[in-house]
């Protein structure tokens, strides 16, 4: 960074860094600013070269700090770049390289500072670095607020710069560089609501541009653009001893992750070195991240109502009251692109954040029909659970918890058939429904947790979504049938062991007044969760046995495993109907004789099925389980790890 510097180890020797950040006022009409900004650094292509660079910069950026009160270079770079970006459209139009070049370097310089003046100072003391007047004769310093001027700027560039080519670092820098201003808020515990950034961004000029700046970053993180090759957006004069910066592999590596966005908590496994679509995963996570900042005392958030009340461009439905930062968005194209990206958490908390908060949305992806495409992708996630983070995997439960509470949904995935799902490996499976599979991950995830990291709250919102399906199970395979009897099988084995632990406890303790462990509490969360999975076989028998023949057989065959539990007091009203099933079907079985093949067997079961009177099963009302209230769930255990 800086003319002729090609090495991080340069840095501090450069001249032209020396003299930024040094004791001289240096003049906005000085030739240096020209030759400070046609620099010929070559940016890192991994991950520890950009911590050497961050390194390499801080001690520069520490002497700026001291120096710039009395020479004001920072808020004269500021200045410049400023003044490049006045002419930027112009410059794309014309395909002007070397000005969109020098305004991109100069906004790389600015994000650089930025990044060490915000951990080292308070956001008034950096509104203070901004304010600093240039003081060296011909200086034209205003008395506008230069810190609100950038911001308004970079809010400007974001939405007017069309994505080129040529524009593609320099969009991805002014995207970087307000996730940076951003990044006050990890360094405090309360919500900046009084903080300078805050306000600009939420009551000043940026927010006539709300709508517009949501809708842009959208369509970039939907079109997933690839960083375009060195050649196609470096500039390279034919003099000799030429300027060359490698944008491409500096962008492309993820050069200066922002702070702990974006590459948080994940695990070790999924490659974040390189980052093939960075403006389009940037772009979103500036997104989530103005959708997510604070309502004020007396100003909703501006962002989150443009996220939430967007609708598709093929509606031409008039709305009786105009929604406030409303817009139009091809629906098609972000359906495509949230199917394309579940693989990153920001992109499962984009989904979840538009099914939680846009009804047009929700309603457009549940009216889909090729709904295997966004459903296989959570499911993997869900599968691969032990490489995921715990919020992505609880992003995409919560996701099917919403799905699930539309009858619709629950119905239709049982009639995709899918064929050879190649990441499901612990059986293969040659042809199976969706809704089959959606079964037997969420089972499985149950199934980790409880041998694993023992989450009450992620085995309730599993639980909650078979229970919202389980009425339209349909078809169920097989495999999918004997899983539901297994995991039953588990929780009961689970729940014998916690009963047997209560009871000893309770004897070796007769006649002590001392607290008794949490056996007692253990055992209540386990029979909820038992008391669920009945609930789920009940629910699934009482609207759709004649749909589910493999359930059936499944049952009769395990039928044993209910025996305790018909005459426990939690679970005797939910018995009847089973015991009604399993006594119906095992004397139908009797009759038909002994050594019976599984064939005949499953012939017994189907006519059976049509045979039994419905009238027989008592029908017992479960409640619908939200998305929403899932969400209130995992709220409360964030405030429980904190």
């Amino acid at each position: 960074m800086g003319a002729n510097t090609s090495q991080v180890s340069d840095l501090s020797d450069n001249p032209s860094l020396k003299a930024l950040v040094g004791t001289e006022s240096i003049s906005e009409n000085d030739p240096f600013w020209n030759q400070l900004i046609s620099f010929t650094f070559i940016s890192p292509t991994s991950s520890g070269e950009s911590k050497l660079l961050e390194e390499a910069v801080i001690p520069l950026a520490k002497i700026l700090i001291e120096n710039n009160p009395r020479t004001g270079n920072f808020g004269a770079l500021v200045r410049i770049f400023l003044g490049r970006t006045k002419e930027l459209k112009i410059s794309t139009e014309c395909q002007d390289q070397l000005f969109i070049w020098q305004a991109h370097n100069a906004l790389f310089m600015i994000r650089c500072l930025l990044k060490v003046f915000i951990r080292e100072m308070s956001e008034a003391e950096l509104h203070q670095q901004f304010s600093y007047q240039e003081r060296a004769p011909g200086s034209c310093g205003g008395s506008e607020d230069l810190l609100e001027e950038l911001l308004s700027n970079l809010v400007h560039l974001i939405v007017e710069v069309p994505l080129l080519d040529i524009t593609y670092s320099i969009l991805f820098e002014a995207v970087t560089v307000l996730l940076v201003f951003f990044s006050y808020q990890l360094f405090h515990k309360d919500i900046l609501r009084d903080g300078i950034i805050y306000q600009h961004i939420m009551k000043g000029r940026c927010m006539c541009l709300t709508s517009r700046l949501v809708k842009t970053l959208l369509y970039n993180f939907i079109r997933q653009e690839k960083c375009p090759p060195p050649s196609t957006h470096i500039f390279e004069p034919k003099a000799e001893g030429g300027l060359l910066y490698g944008l491409a592999s500096g962008v492309a590596s993820g050069l200066w992750s922002v702070f702990t966005l974006g590459g948080a908590g994940s695990r070790a496994g999924i490659d974040q070195e390189h980052d093939p679509l960075p403006l389009s995963n940037q772009s979103l996570l500036l997104l989530l991240v103005l959708a997510n900042l604070t309502d004020g005392p007396e100003w909703p958030n501006p962002y989150r109502q443009a996220i939430t009340c967007f609708r598709n461009t093929q509606d031409t439905s008039s709305l009786p009251v105009e929604q406030p930062h409303t817009f139009q968005i091809n629906f098609n194209s972000l359906y495509t692109a949230l199917c394309e990206q579940q693989r990153s958490d920001q992109a499962t908390l984009l989904l979840y954040t538009l099914l939680h908060q846009n009804t047009n949305m929700r309603t457009y992806v549940l009216s889909r029909t090729d709904m295997d495409n966004l459903v296989l992708p959570i499911l993997e996630i869900l599968y691969h659970v032990e490489e995921r983070n715990s919020h992505h995997v609880y992003m995409a439960l919560i996701i099917l918890l919403i799905l699930t509470e539309d009858d619709a949904f629950n119905r239709s995935i049982h009639e995709v058939i899918l064929k050879n799902v190649t990441w499901y490996t612990e059986r293969s499976l040659t042809e199976i429904s969706l809704g089959s599979l959606l079964i037997l991950v969420v089972i499985r995830t149950i199934q980790f947790n409880m041998t694993r990291t023992r989450d009450k709250y992620l085995h309730t919102n599993c639980l909650a979504a078979l229970a919202n399906m389980s009425a339209q199970f349909r078809c169920l395979h097989q495999y999918a049938a004997q899983r539901i009897i297994s995991l039953f099988a588990l929780l009961s084995k689970k729940h014998n062991k916690v009963l047997e632990q209560a009871t000893q406890s309770l004897r070796g303790r007769q006649g002590e007044s001392a607290a008794l462990p949490d056996y007692a509490q253990d055992l209540s969360v386990i029979e909820e969760v038992i008391r669920m999975m009945l609930e789920i076989i009940n629910s699934c028998l009482c609207n759709s046995l004649h749909h589910n023949p493999n359930l059936v057989y499944a049952l009769l065959y395990k039928r044993e495993l209910f025996e305790q539990f018909r005459t426990h007091p939690s679970f005797q009203d939910i018995m009847q109907n089973l015991d009604t099933v399993i006594g119906f079907f095992s004397q139908r079985l009797e009759q038909a004789g002994s050594d019976l093949s599984v064939e005949r067997v499953q012939e017994v079961i189907m006519k059976g099925a049509q045979a039994l009177p419905k009238d027989r099963l008592k029908v017992i009302h479960s409640h619908r389980h939200t998305g929403s209230g899932a969400t209130d769930k995992v709220e409360e255990r964030g405030k429980q790890e904190s």
